[in-house]
């Protein structure tokens, strides 16, 4: 968790869920690839076809509903993450108030057109944003409209996954600002990164924004060059939106192999990566040959080179969307140093595909 100094004053307390849908008979591709992650469905809703997937702390939402949100969202962009929940200490209708007073943007959508029931406002690329209040000991959201799956486990292990680390979002050049300064306004999110980085033949902006619980964090890129990856996506998705999911282990290398093993494909990384590491995080104490083998990437801060962090991430798998496989050793950043390594490992991917 990310140490902050400045006030929370919605009590924002974790992601809730991250909800997905499809084009219409499509749905199966993400139940699949969920399955292939080491999630379980473990709720179904009583009288539409939405699924709950968990894995630790992790909840991923399947909405196959023809008359929802989630449909019209999918309609649009493809196979997509349509929205995604924060859950939030102080009462979710308040937290509503609040935030169109400070300027956040209602959401249209028709009656029992959600997934839960909660109070919603427009998120990036207008998904749905929602205000969850119950979690924990305050009971569930998913309580009367959701009920257990038969024989499944309520709190799955599955392959490690833990908690939601962050959620990337890929903007329109020129839009940054907008919706970072957006985050502060309603929640008091703060910048906490900046990152600008060059690759072989692009570049992109990002900056790092974090809610005052250190957890609920939500990196921001854009990018002023037509063919970079983050136009790509824009292209592909139709629109703004979640580029990434990152999940949380505390043993990447077991979820990893895990996670292969039922065919989860990764990026690649340049074996000439992994010839470098010991010059370049000294005293890392991690296994080189695991490391190369996995293709799992290391950072350390610049300072000690102490606090360290593991990370690899997903091939395109849901539309233009991926995930994020991360394990932080103290290490409260992005990866910054793999930044470069990976922006070049997908350019060569988009030069082999004739895009650069």
């Amino acid at each position: 968790m990310q140490v902050t100094t400045f006030e929370n004053p919605m009590g924002i307390d974790g992601f809730e869920f991250v909800e997905f849908a499809a084009p219409a008979g499509r749905g199966q591709e993400l139940h699949e690839y969920f399955r292939k992650m080491g999630f379980s469905a473990v709720l179904k809703h009583k009288q539409r076809p939405i699924t709950v997937y968990r894995q630790g702390d992790v909840n991923f939402l399947v909405n196959e509903d023809p008359d929802s949100f989630a449909a019209d969202f999918a309609e649009k962009h493809g196979p997509c993450a349509c929205g995604f929940a924060i859950r939030f200490k102080k009462p979710g209708q308040e937290v509503y108030q609040t935030a169109l007073g400070n300027g956040a943007e209602a959401i249209a959508f028709k009656p029992d057109s959600k997934a839960v029931s909660a109070p919603v406002i427009k998120g990036i690329g207008d998904c749905m944003l929602y205000l969850v209040d119950r979690y924990g000991s305050a009971g569930s959201i998913y309580d009367g409209d959701y009920e257990p799956i038969a024989g499944a486990d309520l709190h799955p292990v599955g392959f490690g996954l833990t908690f939601i680390d962050h959620l990337t979002h890929n903007l329109y050049f020129g839009n940054m600002q907008q919706w970072s300064d957006y985050y502060e306004r309603l929640f008091n999110f703060r910048e906490i990164r900046y990152f600008d980085i060059k690759g072989l033949k692009t570049g992109l902006v990002s900056k790092a924004m974090t809610a005052p619980d250190g957890i609920v964090r939500i990196p921001l890129n854009e990018s002023s060059d037509p063919k970079s990856q983050i136009n790509e996506y824009l292209d592909a998705y139709k629109g703004e939106g979640i580029q990434h999911i990152a999940c949380f282990t505390e043993n990447i290398y077991e979820t990893v192999e895990a996670m292969r093993a039922q065919g989860v494909d990764f990026l690649d990384t340049p074996e000439t990566y992994f010839d470098v590491i010991d010059q370049r995080v000294p005293n890392h104490g991690e296994d080189v040959p695991r490391l190369a083998k996995n293709k799992i990437l290391i950072d350390a801060d610049p300072e000690t080179h102490q606090r360290k962090l593991l990370q690899i991430f997903t091939q395109n798998c849901i539309g233009p969307i991926f995930f994020e496989i991360i394990q932080r050793k103290g290490n409260e950043g992005f990866g910054e140093g793999n930044f470069t390594a990976l922006f070049e490992s997908i350019e060569r991917d988009q030069i082999r595909r004739g895009v650069l």
